[in-house]
């Protein structure tokens, strides 16, 4: 097996290397971070941090700082971020000054942020999954804003703590590093399943999909059969998109997990995984499954009406509406990821945002805009615009014409009680690279058992060489 890592700076450089040659995707974000990312244990209901006995922020003075934040939005998401970074600017009474930065993709992002962690030329905020702020603390280079968040002078209230979806609020909480937060949520995605509602009822179903079999029959009708709106040659039930975000989802609607959080190690080859990648390899063997060959090719496909199925993020609807629109113009809806399970296990995930170590002054500026960005009226207007989650639930109470305008946001929101994550452990982005090559050879028609087992391995020895750094 391969070795990543030689202690810290090996780390850093080897994570430039490999994730420099990745190629960033022009106009929408990708479903799951590099790894959309994008994690969890089992779902907790209460954050595990308590109020601190001392308000170390208590005499620290923000005002007039300049603040520098990273982002990776583009189109009508950056416009809107600039729009409510505007709106702190002109109304916050500590003369504070945001700036924007595009820095690229989630990746692009995680090369810039490697060389530079620990030195002055971080960010005061930066967008960041949480595998990846995992990895950043090996250098001890975040702030732990739990004592931010329970400042009584410039904290959340207990009321205001609990707006937060539960699951949401704990997710940046890291077990690894003492519990500390590592990054605090502005908005959250979930993988769902797209499907062609008029192409269904030509083929007889009334219903999507909810057990894999019925999936089977669906795709495999569709792959025969092709749509008499379609707007291109072709006809495919499904298309997989080789991404770990995709593995992770199959897995966990076929009862199972990716890691174990008692043990602390990837479960990779666990029996779920084995059933669900059989369960796949066997949708290509018969040919009704096929890979995606192109950037956002499985949306372009669903629009024009050759393809019945797409897995993939939420934060996409907007994306295939207009793939639709342009397309076959077909009625279409979200649904749950065909599961064994007695309820749907959905993953849930999204970048958070965290603050590298500046100065007092700076940490704290940066704390009073995620406040406000992470409010009631931001969060409102950055759900509608760019179709992502909000992550208080007092602004989905008000968003009852948004939901009414956009009915399957609101099928996929409904959804979101049923959340799980991917592991927001060091070195995820590594592993995720290995997960993505198992992925793509089993579909080629790889042995599945012995694939997993390989993949297990290497991931696991990937996650004791990022560990060692944690112990050092």
């Amino acid at each position: 097996m391969k070795t990543k890592l030689f202690g810290l700076l090996a780390i850093l450089i080897v994570a430039s290397l490999v994730l420099a040659a990745c190629t960033p995707k022009p106009t929408v974000e990708p479903t799951a971070v590099p790894t959309e990312i994008k994690t969890e244990a089992p779902v907790v209901t209460e954050a595990p941090t308590e109020a601190p006995v001392e308000d170390i922020w208590a005499n620290v003075d923000p005002t007039g700082q300049s603040i520098v934040f990273w982002h990776q939005h583009t189109k009508a998401r950056e416009t809107s971020l600039l729009e409510i970074i505007d709106e702190f600017n002109k109304t916050n009474e500590y003369g504070i000054t945001v700036t924007a930065e595009y820095q690229g993709s989630y990746q692009d992002i995680f090369n810039k942020m490697l060389p530079i962690l620990g030195t002055p030329d971080v960010p005061d905020i930066v967008v960041a999954y949480q595998n990846q702020a995992a990895t950043y603390q090996l250098a001890d280079a975040l702030v732990d804003m739990n004592t931010m968040v329970n400042s009584p002078k410039w904290g959340l209230t207990e009321e205001e703590q609990k707006d937060f979806f539960p699951g949401f609020f704990v997710q940046d909480v890291f077990p690894n590093f003492g519990n500390a937060r590592l990054g605090f949520p502005p908005n959250r995605s979930m993988e769902v399943l797209y499907y062609n509602i008029d192409w269904m009822k030509e083929l007889g179903f009334e219903n999507p999909p909810a057990t894999p079999e019925e999936f089977r029959a669906i795709a495999c009708a569709a792959t025969q059969t092709p749509f008499t709106k379609a707007t291109a040659e072709g006809s495919y039930g499904y298309e997989l998109s080789i991404d770990t975000s995709r593995f992770a989802s199959w897995t966990f609607a076929f009862g199972g997990d990716v890691f174990d959080y008692e043990k602390g190690v990837f479960t990779l080859n666990s029996q779920a995984a084995v059933d669900a990648m059989t369960y796949l390899q066997g949708l290509f063997t018969d040919g009704c499954a096929k890979l995606v060959t192109e950037d956002y090719g499985d949306q372009t496909d669903f629009g024009n009406g050759t393809m019945m199925f797409a897995i993939g993020s939420s934060s996409g609807l907007p994306y295939y509406q207009s793939a639709v629109e342009a397309g076959a113009n077909h009625a279409w809806s979200v649904a749950a990821i065909p599961h064994t399970t007695a309820d749907p296990v959905m993953n849930v995930y999204g970048a958070s945002v965290s603050l590298p170590k500046t100065t007092p002054e700076r940490e704290l500026a940066s704390w009073i805009f995620l406040k406000y960005y992470t409010g009631v009226e931001a969060q409102a207007k950055w759900a509608q615009v760019s179709g992502y989650f909000p992550v208080r639930a007092s602004v989905a109470d008000g968003l009852t014409d948004y939901f009414a305008s956009q009915p399957a946001f609101k099928t996929a929101f409904d959804m979101l009680k049923y959340g799980h994550f991917e592991p927001p452990v060091p070195g995820y982005d590594f592993v995720r690279e290995e997960v993505n090559l198992a992925l793509a050879a089993i579909a080629d028609g790889a042995d599945v058992k012995q694939t997993l087992d390989s993949l297990n391995e290497t991931a696991n020895e990937i996650l004791a060489e990022q560990m060692a750094q944690i112990k050092k």
